[in-house]
């Protein structure tokens, strides 16, 4: 072996020494006999250095895996022998070898055993256990080859082919047969001999048997010799995690459910009589979190028997399987209440399916509902923050923690459906009661005491926030809590997770404010004050810009008495940061997006003249006018790149701010009727002058064609005098993105204004068009995958252009532009059609064509349309599903299929009896179809019911494929 080569192994050689290697590697991967040199290294135990041996396993497990096949019957009994000479060694070894090194044996052990067992190596298990006995370092390596060996049979996480999922049925079966019984003893040995002596050893051996028990006979270990050996090892300290898992799964396994309920039930009097379920005496939270994982299999075990029974109509059994189930749910709470919620995580599974029993039971005793009640305080309860939680700097614990929140949601989801009546009263005790002594309560308390009502809008769930009607008890009670809430002071509790819950409380019960509007300053100012936009906490200003304006939205009608007093206070947050001189402003561009869009409302919404709106709308607008203005100068003589950036940056926002204010108009309250039409044409005016900048072009085009699109959407016939010139900024030297993102305006304004931009549209058709085929054109690497994705869509973007002009009746834009460029354009469609396997744009193809059949393949179309139609568009509608790519198992191919099918059909709509004779004697007998089919295809073309037509071409084409 290249001895130089196996330096860069080692994890500290240098990075040439490193490249070498995996070259090496590479090298030995390929080559015919090299891993033989690797065998005999590991067989005559050539190298002492761990990493070596390591890269001699991976060269083999290479050839097993990929090449054995090619071996001669010699080199494979070679491979065997090495891996059993191997295993030999490893009982005179004076030090076991490294875990990663027996680990990657195994795994060799086992691809060689999935390979051989079925045909060659029948014996494997025994000549591994007659080589290994009960040699501590032998059986190690023995259970780990089962491990390796279950993952490539069993292990769920790893994707098999259907012809490896075949393999792998037969050789569990074949083992069921042949040696499970041999290996489930040899287990039992091995934990009888260990069980006090090697505890390293047994807890694989318990994992082992975990992992197999559930594709092998339950009775081979579900028996008393097994179990009472596992329960014994549950009083181990270090042994009691693995047999809890091992029994976990045994109980887990699918059996029948009376069997089942016995099963669960004996090894219950067992626990509780050792004393299990004592769990206050338990200091080992790592035991108990396993523990409890056992307990939920038990009770979920239990509740699958009891549903089963029911539905087969066992009715005795089902009664002793509620009992039995009835008796774990102390234990059960026991649990779910354990303030390490590792442990109470684990148990909601059966807590959540109980209460599912209980929803399904016509009567409660008096009993359930306890035990209804104490759950209800065990969620509330953990639902609780701890003081540990970092809320400035969120780590993974307090990621967990939001998760296991979210599982105590559904459980609380859960209560509601069982006893909606229960939940609430005790929501609103828990609430009254921290509320009314807020200022000395700790903040987890106030916080839990604020998120309970809010869990409630979902747990409770009414349609369209409808909480204060209907139900006069539930909304009085809410209403209630509403009140304490906004007039408790409690906004003013000194911590952001408080303060969040309040605001998002307030906004998600909005509706209440309709009912007591009076309350509505007071959370206003809460809002604008301290409290929310201006907190001490950017999370919380961030947070509440959002909230904010979602609060004054849903309350439009109320606002209108605050409206100038918001405006007035909101003032300094609409400010646009400049890039220089480090100002910190309290509000990132994002949120300021919030508070943009939240005026416009205000504004849009208020029961103002429409000379007041407009003055208002342009207070508000003009600033950031001024403010560009000023920037854009300042950008044009920037020289240096950052600077740069940071001007386009902080123009872009104040396209976007004003962008933003438009979302508040609506077809009730328009632009128009709002007076406010000049502001927004002004801003216009404002922006467009930044397409022709050539610095940070990307940036700057961005910004104004969203403004753009906003003007088209908001406003009239008034935007169209800027469009050419902004097309034409917009368009020179491009890139495919900006082109892609370019045509949607056109599009836009097209099926907007149709006839009205017709003029436009012949104009900067041909320059559009040009732009386009340039960028098409242009040469790319033949492996840039990027840029191959970045044509496609633009040739996507460029057919649903045509598709537009097209379909807004406006076909004389084309028409208009000299036959050349006519038929240059057709041709385009007629390649989309065919030639490139994009079936989304083939499908636009084949819309423009029947449009464009439709409109000028009548009598009366334009000169050589018709001998177009004959000579390109009917073969493209048989070419095109010819092709290997399209593949009609695709649905979107099946929909480009749909639409060449309405093309012929409206070919023959417009072209009549013609149509049918030039299939008939020309077309189709030169695609050397038989007689009788083309019969039968021209009596489907002509059937009245174009389903009919769309069914059969499927099949002709299915037919005709190969």
């Amino acid at each position: 072996m290249d001895e130089q080569a196996l330096l860069g192994l080692n994890p500290n050689a240098d990075s040439d020494f490193r490249q070498r290697a995996l070259a090496y590697f590479e090298q030995l991967k390929i080559s015919p006999d090299a891993w033989q040199v690797c065998a005999e290294a590991l067989a005559q135990r050539t190298y002492s250095d761990d990493h070596i041996k390591f890269f001699c396993f991976q060269v083999l497990e290479h050839q097993v895996k990929y090449k054995y096949s090619e071996l001669t019957t010699v080199q494979q009994q070679l491979i065997r022998e090495t891996l059993i000479s191997w295993l030999q060694a490893q009982m005179l070894n004076p030090q076991p070898e490294k875990s990663f090194l027996r680990n990657k044996a195994a795994q060799v052990f086992a691809l060689l055993f999935v390979t051989e067992y079925l045909t060659r190596w029948p014996k494997f298990f025994f000549d591994i256990l007659s080589v290994v006995n009960l040699n501590p370092r032998g059986v190690d390596i023995y259970l780990r080859i089962l491990m390796a060996i279950d993952s490539e049979l069993v292990d769920r996480d790893v994707v098999h082919s259907s012809e490896e999922a075949r393999r792998n049925t037969l050789i569990k079966d074949t083992m069921r047969e042949q040696c499970i019984p041999n290996l489930v003893e040899s287990w039992y040995q091995i934990l009888h001999n260990y069980q006090y002596t090697n505890s390293e050893v047994t807890c694989q051996c318990l994992e082992v048997v975990g992992a197999y028990v559930s594709w092998i006979d339950l009775s081979l270990i579900a028996n008393d010799r097994f179990i009472n050996m596992l329960l014994g090892h549950m009083s181990v300290e270090v042994l009691r995690e693995e047999a809890c898992d091992c029994l976990f799964e045994i109980v887990n396994k699918g059996m029948d459910p009376v069997d089942k309920m016995k099963l669960v039930e004996s090894l219950c009097q067992v626990l509780q009589s050792a004393g299990f379920f004592n769990i206050d005496q338990e200091e080992d939270v790592d035991f108990l979190a396993r523990f409890s994982k056992l307990v939920n299999g038990m009770g979920q075990s239990l509740i699958v028997s009891w549903t089963k029974l029911i539905k087969n109509g066992d009715i005795k059994n089902a009664q002793e399987a509620l009992q039995a189930i009835e008796t774990k749910v102390a234990l059960m709470l026991q649990l779910l209440i354990h303030e390490d919620d590792d442990i109470s995580s684990n148990i909601i599974g059966f807590c959540y399916d109980y209460l599912h029993i209980l929803k399904q039971l016509t009567v409660l005793s008096d009993q359930q509902k306890a035990n209804i009640e104490a759950i209800m305080l065990a969620v509330m309860k953990k639902l609780t923050y701890d003081e540990e939680y970092n809320f400035e700097n969120e780590g993974e614990d307090e990621a967990m923690f939001v998760e296991y929140r979210k599982q105590l949601k559904l459980l609380l989801d859960r209560l509601a459906q069982v006893s909606p009546e229960l939940l609430l009263a005790s929501v609103r005790r828990v609430f009254s009661s921290t509320l009314q002594n807020w200022q000395t309560t700790r903040f987890m308390e106030v916080e839990v005491a604020i998120r309970l009502l809010y869990m409630l809008a979902e747990a409770l769930p009414v349609s369209h926030g409808a909480h204060f009607s209907g139900d006069v008890s539930k909304a009085s009670a809410l209403q209630d809590m509403m009140r304490t809430l906004v007039t408790s002071g409690v906004s003013s509790y000194q911590h952001t997770s408080v303060t969040l819950e309040f605001f998002e409380t307030v906004v998600r019960y909005e509706k209440f404010f309709t009912v007591e509007p009076q309350h509505i300053p007071c959370v206003l100012m809460a809002f604008l004050d301290h409290r929310g936009l201006r907190h001490s906490s950017a999370k919380v200003r961030s947070r509440t810009a959002y909230l904010f304006s979602r609060f004054v939205k849903s309350l439009n009608k109320q606002m209108n008495p605050f409206i100038e007093d918001i405006l007035n206070r909101i003032q300094d947050l609409l400010e646009l940061s400049p890039p220089e001189n480090g100002y910190q402003s309290l509000l990132s561009s994002d949120d300021q997006l919030f508070i943009y869009e939240t005026a416009g409302v205000l504004i849009v919404n208020s029961e103002y003249p429409a000379e007041r709106k407009q003055a208002l709308m342009r207070n508000l607008l003009t600033p950031l006018m001024e403010k560009f203005k000023i920037l854009l100068e300042k950008l044009m003589l920037a020289q240096d790149e950052e600077r740069q950036a940071s001007l386009a940056d902080c123009l872009n926002h104040a396209v976007g701010f004003a962008s933003r204010t438009s979302k508040a108009f609506s077809n009730k309250q328009t632009v128009k009727q709002c007076g406010c039409s000049e502001v927004y044409l002004d801003c216009l005016q404002t922006f467009l002058p930044a397409l022709s900048c050539p610095l940070q072009k990307d940036i700057l085009r961005s910004g104004v064609r969203t403004f753009l699109h906003r003007m088209i959407i908001c406003l009239e016939e008034e935007v169209l005098p800027f469009i050419p010139s902004a097309s034409e900024h917009m368009l020179k030297d491009c890139e495919a993105k900006d082109l892609q993102e370019f045509i949607p305006l056109i599009n836009q304004i097209t099926a907007k204004f149709k006839i009205q931009v017709s003029p436009f549209l012949q104009q900067m058709f041909m320059p559009l068009l040009h732009a386009i085929f340039e960028v098409l054109l242009r040469p790319a690497e033949e492996n840039d995958q990027s840029a191959a994705l970045e044509k496609q869509m633009l040739r996507r973007s460029y057919f649903a252009f045509l598709q537009t002009v097209t379909g807004s009746g406006m076909s004389e834009v084309i028409a208009n532009q000299g036959a050349e460029n006519v038929e240059r354009v057709l041709v385009t469609v007629i390649q989309g059609a065919v030639e490139y396997p994009d079936p989304i744009a083939q499908k636009t193809c084949f819309i423009i064509l029947s449009k464009l059949v439709e409109l000028w393949g009548g009598k009366d179309g334009p000169v050589g349309f018709a001998d177009f139609v004959y000579k390109h568009i009917v073969p493209a509608c048989f070419l095109a599903p010819l092709k290997q790519t399209f593949d009609l198992a695709d649905a979107q191919t099946v929909l480009a299929l749909s639409e060449c099918a309405v093309t012929l059909k409206t070919i023959h709509l417009r072209r009549g009896p013609e149509c049918v004779q030039y299939l008939q004697q020309e077309y189709l007998p030169s695609l050397q179809v038989a007689p009788e089919i083309i019969q039968e295809f021209c009596q489907a073309l002509q059937q009245p019911d174009a389903k009919v037509f769309k069914n059969y071409l499927k099949v002709f084409f299915q037919r005709a494929k190969p």
